[in-house]
């Protein structure tokens, strides 16, 4: 008989709990002060700060993208005329090799040249 005693205890200090509990949470919320306004003027402060440095910082960026694109189109159109007068160097090479291949495959003759003098001196070499 003792345990149905019990347990209406139990039952009756269930919602004296809770009572207390909503007691304390409503004196919490009294006595803590939501936001001054002094703190809501730093924060309205630092987010404008923030929002300020963040644009800064995108246009900085952008400025930044758009000069790298730039020198991207200026380098490809330099080598881009690079790339051609090294064509234009190459096609002369290849004539001028081409112009001289013939005279180094085929010897003029086998003799010694011949001096002027040599012709003048006659058969005799005198």
């Amino acid at each position: 008989m003792s345990a149905p005693t019990s347990s209406a205890a139990a039952e009756k200090s269930l919602p004296v709990d809770l009572d207390v509990e909503a007691e304390i949470s409503k004196l919490v919320e009294e006595n803590v002060p939501k936001h001054p306004p002094q703190m809501e003027t730093e924060v309205e402060r630092i987010r404008s700060s923030l929002e300020r440095l963040t644009c800064n910082s995108i246009d900085g960026l952008q400025g930044l993208t758009s000069e790298l694109q730039e020198l991207q189109r200026f380098l490809n159109a330099e080598v881009q005329r690079v790339q051609g007068e090294i064509e234009s160097a190459l096609a002369g090479i290849k004539i001028i090799v081409e112009t001289i291949a013939p005279w180094k495959g085929n010897p003029v003759s086998a003799a010694p040249p011949t001096s002027g003098r040599a012709a003048r001196l006659g058969p005799g070499g005198k």
